[in-house]
């Protein structure tokens, strides 16, 4: 009998890596916002590497994308400065936008 078998997932592959779709929304993100900075994520057990587009009033967006030299890649591209944030950490504007989002939300309610 078979249940307790697992399925074994390919090695080092913990999900889905980034696709076209991401970087198509990744790009228009770039855009059509002003001083939009990339920051990469690590490869996490959950998922890939991820990178983190923060424009300069805080707002985000997050993409699966295959590595971090393809992170580095997309940003020269587009001319974005990009860095890693298990170095710098997330930028103090992105908390702040969350912040008024969630305080909206609950004046909302």
């Amino acid at each position: 009998m078979g249940w307790f078998r697992r399925r074994k997932q390919s090695a080092g592959t913990p999900g889905r890596t980034g696709n076209r779709a991401d970087l198509e929304h990744l790009e228009q993100f770039v855009r059509s916002r002003r001083g939009v900075e990339a920051f990469i994520e690590p490869r996490t057990t959950v998922t890939e590497t991820t990178v983190l587009l923060i424009a300069h009033d805080g707002e985000w967006t997050r993409r699966r994308i295959d590595s971090p030299e393809g992170a580095r890649r997309f940003a020269h591209r587009l001319a974005i400065p990009i860095y890693d944030v298990a170095l710098v950490g997330y930028p103090k504007r992105m908390r702040d936008f969350n912040e008024r989002r969630k305080r909206a939300a609950g004046g909302a309610a």
